[in-house]
């Protein structure tokens, strides 16, 4: 079982199982999305606090959870709240996100995306296969 706590900005996972030692790094904290902190020795228990790249995900994480929430469960299992801090007077309510353009503030539906490939080798289906024989 894992906990949140947006205020801290924090996860919590149990101890891993013995196939995995507690001194092996995660593949999340090898790609800097997360910072392991022990608070406890004994037992050795440890806390996973997100790193600046990590929070950068919270777009993506959102729009699994609303993808999820549409497509897999009748009822969503979690409901992420907003608390806007610059505005004390608002109330908190159920976050209903919206993925906005930052250069015309429009906001971004699937139909009015396109791709613009720019590193060489590479095309929209994928890398180029290398010129045959």
């Amino acid at each position: 079982m894992k906990t949140a706590s947006p205020a801290r900005n924090t996860l919590r996972w149990p101890i891993r199982s013995a196939s995995r030692p507690a001194t092996t790094s995660s593949p999340l904290e090898e790609a800097g999305v997360v910072e392991r902190r022990a608070y406890s020795e004994r037992p050795p228990r440890y806390e996973y606090h997100l790193t600046e790249a990590g929070r950068d995900l919270a777009p993506l994480t959102q729009a699994l959870l609303a993808w999820g929430d549409r497509w897999l469960s009748p009822e969503p299992p979690v409901v992420v709240r907003h608390h806007p801090a610059d505005r004390p007077d608002h109330p908190d309510h159920p976050l209903d996100a919206a993925w906005t353009c930052r250069t015309c503030g429009a906001e971004v539906r699937n139909p009015d995306i396109g791709l613009e490939i720019r590193s060489p080798g590479w095309e929209r289906q994928g890398r180029k296969p290398p010129p045959g024989p």
